[in-house]
């Protein structure tokens, strides 16, 4: 059995209900966000490898390892959500497909050097930095959501020199940041494929995007059709619940 610390527990990967995950409320538990990359991104089924950037306490990697065969590997920044996705690997029994590494994704093209991925996913912050008074007390929060550490452009620089010619990046992020999204990905050679907006609900603001790009591929973008979250009686939709709980 896998050591839990402080207030850890270990909970259900909702649909996958043989697999299991290391949580945190103080320090990192995974949201929507999380879900919905992993079930709307590209995956090499048998052949091929996979990179997820600011991988937390490794979910989307667990997600991704129901879909795919190939080795995924996660990169963590901040030590304590790495171990707790190390402890996340065994206890799933995944260590012959998933590895993690602790490191800042802005070292790993020179780490990975000409070792390009297929597919390279990333949930990173999402806010620019605030003021040092404005920033979240709690340390693991605030680097999640603010780019303290590394820059939007950082990601989507690191993401295409990881990405093989024809590999695929896939992000979700903000709405508010599409337009600097594609800019960053045209000037790092990324050609955006395919997008998704999800709605907390008809009639409401889009509050995620998911987005996913081609590195040196061709113009040519397909948006998908809305995703909303909620009915107006602030259920699931049947889609949500699909994607969450499985059929």
């Amino acid at each position: 059995m896998v050591q839990l610390y402080g207030d850890e527990r270990i909970d259900y990967l909702l649909a996958e209900e043989n697999m299991r995950i290391i949580q945190s409320p103080s320090v990192f538990a995974f949201s929507l966000d999380a879900v919905l990359l992993a079930d709307f991104t590209y995956v090499p089924k048998t052949r091929g490898k996979i990179l997820d950037l600011c991988t937390g306490n490794g979910v989307i990697p667990l997600f991704l390892s129901r879909r795919s065969s190939v080795p995924i590997t996660g990169v963590e920044l901040q030590e304590r959500l790495y171990d707790m996705a190390l402890r996340n690997v065994e206890l799933n029994g995944l260590g012959n497909q998933l590895s993690m590494i602790h490191g800042d994704l802005k070292d790993m093209p020179a780490y990975y050097g000409n070792r390009k991925f297929d597919l390279v996913t990333c949930n990173p912050p999402y806010f620019p930095t605030p003021k040092s008074d404005e920033q979240n007390l709690n340390e693991h929060f605030a680097i999640a959501r603010h780019e303290i550490y590394c820059s939007l452009e950082d990601v989507i620089e690191s993401c295409s020199r990881l990405a093989k010619s024809g590999g695929k990046v896939s992000m979700v992020h903000r709405p508010d940041r599409l337009v600097e999204i594609i800019e960053l990905f045209k000037k790092y050679k990324l050609e955006p494929k395919r997008m998704r907006l999800v709605y907390p609900k008809e009639g409401k603001e889009a509050n995620i995007l998911l987005i996913e790009g081609t590195r040196d591929g061709k113009p040519g973008l397909t948006i998908l059709p809305p995703l909303y979250a909620l009915t107006h009686e602030d259920e699931y939709t049947p889609e949500l619940k699909e994607i969450l709980y499985g059929k």
